[in-house]
């Protein structure tokens, strides 16, 4: 272990120090006046508009409306009867052509075919555990015909289960690079075994890049939408009758290029994938949701995702229960309770200035905060606070509850609890891999461990 020159240690304290600022313990979401300050708006507190109006294109004075518009959505005594993807759709391309409101899911269960698209200004309100949103099981087939990059067709081997209104995933091998291509797309008209699909291809579907095509996808998902709130809402992935869907393309709620997402009190459940993904997606809040029983992730802040907030969450029985992806800056997971997660919490390639706070995390079944090695130094994961954190019973005999690996640096790990209950055997508190450099360590209490801190050499 270094200690921080004095200039480094200065301009970690302030980095660090503005991010606890910004995300302290009773403020709102990233870039939001507390609620014991006015907010300005061009140098005129809040507070002082009497009488404030609905004027286009301003979103951010609002007159507070006793009534605002719902579609309910249900098996019985609903706007829009059904339980299909199709009936909760409609609701949302409604809501959205009105400007924005509230599609309401009413309790019963909704066997899904397809990913519902939500749509900017819109919120998905459910019945909490009484309305579940749950996936039909998967198959796939072979493509009998090849398709070109600029077809908006494909033709199927086998197209028993495949119907119209379908979401699918496409996959092949890219006959210059070997590589795997994806996408998704929706069968919009079909003759026989031969699908129209919603937009062209844009890649290359050839027999002989043994070209599938499935019934994958996410439960809810967006893309360049803004202003979008999934609440109170049960998503079941129906693991055990479905195939694995990597959660760089999927999860039971999944948005990529998105803004101002909230998701509050949503049980993300037995996904053959992630739980919770969003990909480029910023100023993201995710708070009192449930994540559970998921193959990979349970939260998957994704790439290039700035401000994430992630407070007040049960993450249990994942592979990862927090992965924070490429280039995540400027987050916060505060006050979360992970439990039975193969790798806890997970910080690595260029995920800078983030603070991981009063989280309890129990039972990891290899470390509960890791931060990876990946490429070198210039891809690691700097300048992140680890702080008052309690760490129970984590990984194998000869595993670290903390382990910052490869060339990370200006890292704080401060005020944590780690305890052992199950024998000291070769068990580590926090080691510090041979290439990290000025990382500082401070209050932390460790207990039932062979060795409290190892620096590697």
């Amino acid at each position: 272990m270094t200690a921080p020159t004095s200039s480094r240690r200065s301009f970690l304290g302030g980095s660090l120090g503005t991010l606890a600022a910004l995300a302290g313990a009773g403020q709102t979401g990233p870039g939001q006046a507390r609620a014991d300050e006015p907010q300005v708006i061009g140098g005129i507190p809040s507070r002082s508009i009497r009488r404030p109006r609905a004027t286009s294109g301003d979103r951010v004075v609002e007159p507070a409306w006793n009534e605002r518009l719902t579609v309910t959505v249900g098996p019985r005594d609903a706007d829009i009867v059904g339980t299909s993807h199709k009936a909760l759709q409609a609701a949302i391309n409604y809501v959205a052509g009105l400007g924005g409101g509230t599609v309401q899911v009413l309790p019963g269960e909704y066997l899904l075919r397809g990913s519902l698209w939500m749509k900017s200004n819109v919120r998905l309100l459910g019945s909490g555990l009484d309305a579940v949103l749950k996936k039909h099981p998967s198959h796939h087939t072979k493509l009998a015909i090849d398709s070109d990059w600029y077809d908006q067709e494909i033709t199927l081997e086998d197209a028993a289960g495949f119907a119209v209104g379908d979401s699918v995933l496409l996959r092949t091998k890219n006959p210059h690079n070997g590589g795997q291509e994806v996408a998704k797309r929706t069968l919009v008209a079909r003759s026989g075994n031969r699908f129209k699909l919603d937009k062209a291809l844009r890649q290359n579907y050839w027999q002989m890049g043994d070209s599938t095509c499935w019934s994958l996808f996410p439960l809810v998902t967006g893309e360049e939408v803004e202003n979008v709130t999934i609440e109170n809402l049960c998503l079941d992935g129906n693991r055990e009758k479905n195939a694995h869907l990597d959660g760089n393309y999927g999860g039971c709620l999944f948005f990529q290029d998105c803004h101002d997402l909230t998701f509050r009190k949503v049980t993300a459940r037995n996904n053959h994938g992630d739980g919770i993904s969003w990909q480029i997606c910023h100023d993201t809040l995710v708070e009192e949701c449930h994540s559970h029983d998921n193959a990979d992730l349970g939260l998957h802040p994704g790439s290039g995702s700035q401000r994430p907030v992630m407070r007040n969450n049960r993450i249990e029985r994942n592979k990862i229960g927090i992965f924070f992806c490429w280039g995540v800056q400027y987050g916060l997971a505060e006050n979360n309770q992970l439990d039975g997660n193969t790798y806890s919490i997970s910080l690595g390639h260029r995920d800078t200035d983030n603070i991981v706070r009063n989280n309890t995390i129990k039972n990891s079944g290899e470390v509960a905060v890791l931060f990876r090695p990946e490429r070198g130094p210039t891809f690691c994961a700097h300048r992140n606070l680890i702080e008052g954190n309690t760490c129970v019973n984590s990984g194998p005999a000869n595993a670290a509850a903390i382990d910052v690996q490869g060339g990370t640096e200006l890292v704080t790990i401060r005020g944590n609890r780690i305890q052992e209950t199950r024998g000291t055997e070769q068990r580590i508190g926090i080691r510090l891999g041979k290439d990290t450099k000025d990382i500082t360590l401070a209050e932390n209490s460790i207990e039932g461990v062979a060795q409290n801190v190892v620096q590697m050499t």
